[in-house]
């Protein structure tokens, strides 16, 4: 399995390891941060490793998948950027999620520009897909901070998602 490792100035996208289980479960159990993820439901502590084995198999299957961010300065563990593409899924996606006292301060918008470059650069993507719930404002603007554009809808979970677009710049 590759071992990719992106930096930005204020974040270290880096592998999962299972010493983030307990800082990653605070993160998907808080309902705020879960209610626009999947099918809005909190994650217990089982759920949550089963996630990080579910992310770390798409790096083995696919050879790009969801990266643990890191705060540079502290060292905590704040939330995972970073693409996913399972089977059935509607493209290739590059998703961001935060613990909410990361919210507000760029975080998303930093790391997930640095992944779309990756994308385009590293992995030769010509498009990378955002699904968005409609009522997301704040990732609909990181989308849109990222350079993705609204392109329609798609159904996810049994609710409506948004697809935000980006391409690969010519040159």
């Amino acid at each position: 399995m590759m071992d990719v490792t992106l930096q930005t100035d204020r974040l270290l996208l880096r592998m999962f390891r299972e010493e983030d289980l307990a800082a990653y479960a605070q993160i998907c159990a808080d309902p705020e941060v879960m209610r626009f993820l999947g099918n809005g439901n909190v994650l217990d502590r089982a759920q949550t490793w089963g996630q990080i084995a579910w992310f770390l198999g798409h790096w083995a299957l696919r050879g790009y998948g969801m990266w643990a961010v890191e705060e540079r300065a502290t060292g905590e563990l704040v939330g995972r950027i970073g693409f996913i593409d399972p089977e059935g899924w509607p493209g290739f996606e590059l998703g961001w999620t935060l613990r909410r006292s990361s919210w507000g301060m760029g975080f998303a918008t930093e790391g997930a520009k640095r992944a779309l470059q990756y994308a385009f650069e590293a992995l030769g993507r010509d498009r990378v897909i955002s699904l968005v719930r409609p009522l997301n404002a704040p990732s609909i603007k990181v989308a849109e901070r990222i350079g993705e554009r609204l392109e329609g809808e798609v159904e996810l979970f049994g609710s409506k998602a948004l697809v935000y677009a980006a391409g690969r710049n010519p040159g």
